[in-house]
């Protein structure tokens, strides 16, 4: 894990419930742009997920970065923390990394098994995505 990966974990982790946590994951995500129509296509859109969830994945000077989107609160903000949780890391250090953060943070203790299929289904994503780009 790199440091500023520890960093934002250790930053949500200073909210001692998993409730307020989650909460304040949604709200920082409400404040991210949607993604531009042009990129809320089937070439994005993270199949797997019950949810429509779209993930662009850039890579620049030897680093990913991720934005998304998707179609209701919760969800854009697991995917959204996600992202930023991964952006800005080399392909390597995301693949030799297994952490997972939205655990980490337990954040997945009340999510619906469907809901938690489609997230694991966005860190696939992101891995391959990482994969492709080694």
């Amino acid at each position: 894990m790199t440091p500023s990966q520890q960093q934002l974990l250790d930053d949500f982790l200073l909210i001692e419930n998993a409730q307020e946590r989650l909460s304040a994951v949604v709200d920082r995500a409400r404040r991210r742009p949607p993604l531009p129509a042009a990129e809320r296509t089937d070439v994005h859109r993270v199949a797997g997920c019950i949810s429509q969830v779209w993930l662009v994945g850039e890579l620049r000077d030897g680093r990913c970065h991720f934005r998304c989107d998707a179609d209701g609160p919760l969800v854009k903000g697991l995917v959204a923390f996600l992202c930023d949780f991964f952006s800005d890391t080399t392909p390597v250090e995301i693949l030799a990394d297994d952490t997972d953060p939205l655990a980490t943070l337990d954040l997945l203790e009340n999510l619906s098994p469907t809901r938690r299929n489609g997230l694991a289904a966005v860190c696939a994503a992101i891995r391959a995505f990482a994969q492709s780009s080694r």
